[in-house]
């Protein structure tokens, strides 16, 4: 059953209904309220769906398929579809009725893809990959530092459909802050495109700035005075978010490129000055990133040089100690061979000679290698 058959009711709400008809095609459906940006409960791939005309947010109380038909009619407006992990039967119905191409659909159901942006016929499809940080309160070799997720926009000339994938990235807010603007949402579509990629590569930076803090702590730690015995697991487990971070952040830059200067037809000539914006953002949380990973192999070679300065200094202890342990042995073990004509072997004060020699042998070695710093 397509999408068209699954959208649930949500009572606590008001709304009613569903999908009706698509393109002739008779189904049984329930009807979707657009009146208020209500959410759906837990369960439902079907988290908005608003029509706006102008800039504005249309009172339509019927569904999807009515929302289309008069934006359609008018000639003006689009209609703003949101969905959350959608099922293929949930999302049958929609790419029907949007004409959209399977391949599109199959990615943004699949979801993994890398961020780009593709046209295919008059419909933009473009994939941004979200990113949060994990709080924790001790960066550790197991520490989840960066969490991602995904989200798939679909831009014709009279809808945007937003595909989620993950725990995060809720489009809600920006919802919210685009009616507020009623003079951007004007613009169509692509101003919701807009302002996804904005809110994305917004979210890019503040990342950044909070596993820098991350990064400052392990390189504080490192050049302590015990920094030798640091975990070097930390090191490494920054570099394997840093690069999920860098798998999100850096394909992106030619799309946005793409979307800021060649003439796409979804797209609004005054957004792509916009998106010129966001590309320079992009561009400075790549290079953020860059950075970041050249730092931490800098920290990593400081930190072995530092394990490999501590060995060095150990086994220098250790050998100035086995010199000074040979002095004795060697003298005990001439005197142990048992041989009747030995030098001062029947001497009354011989015993208290040998003593003293080595005593005097060891205290001079002693002394020698803690002066050139071995102990």
């Amino acid at each position: 059953m397509s999408m068209a058959g699954n959208l649930r009711k949500v009572t606590s709400l008001g709304r009613v209904g569903g999908l009706r008809k698509v393109a002739g095609l008779a189904r049984r459906r329930r009807r979707v309220d657009l009146s208020h940006p209500a959410r759906s409960p837990l369960g439902s791939s079907v988290v908005n769906c608003v029509a706006y005309e102008e800039g504005a947010r249309l009172p339509v109380g019927g569904d999807l398929v009515d929302a289309v038909e008069r934006v359609r009619k008018s000639g003006d407006g689009f209609v703003w579809l949101g969905l959350h992990e959608p099922t293929v039967q949930e999302f049958a119905g929609v790419a029907e009725l949007f004409d959209l191409h399977p391949l599109a659909v199959e990615d943004a159901i699949e979801a993994h893809q890398r961020p780009k942006v593709e046209r295919y016929g008059e419909t933009l499809f473009a994939v941004f990959k979200t990113v949060c940080y994990v709080d924790h309160e001790e960066l550790t070799a197991t520490s989840e530092v960066v969490d991602t997720g995904e989200i798939m926009v679909f831009v014709g000339r009279d809808f945007a459909i937003t595909v989620r994938h993950g725990r995060h990235g809720s489009l809600g807010p920006l919802r919210e802050e685009l009616e507020s603007r009623p003079g951007q949402l004007a613009k169509g579509p692509s101003a919701v495109l807009h302002a996804i990629a904005d809110n994305v590569v917004d979210d890019y930076l503040n990342v950044i700035e909070a596993v820098q803090a991350d990064i400052d702590q392990v390189e504080t730690d490192v050049f302590a005075e015990n920094g030798a015995r640091a975990d070097p697991g930390r090191i490494y487990q920054l570099k394997r978010e840093l690069l999920e971070l860098k798998r999100a952040v850096v394909p992106l830059g030619r799309p946005l490129l793409d979307l800021a200067a060649r003439p796409i037809r979804v797209v609004d000539p005054e957004i792509q000055a916009y998106f010129r914006d966001v590309s320079d953002h992009q561009l400075r949380a790549a290079e953020q990133i860059a950075a970041f990973d050249e730092l931490l192999n800098s920290i990593l070679q400081a930190h072995l040089a530092q394990v490999t300065v501590a060995q060095n200094e150990d086994m220098r202890k250790i050998t100035a100690w086995a010199a000074i342990v040979a002095v004795p042995t060697m003298v005990c073990g001439v005197y142990g061979m048992n041989f009747d004509h030995m030098p001062e072997l029947h001497w009354r004060y011989g015993y208290g000679m040998v003593i003293g020699v080595i005593s005097v042998a060891c205290l001079v070695l002693y002394r020698g290698f803690r002066r050139n710093g071995w102990l």
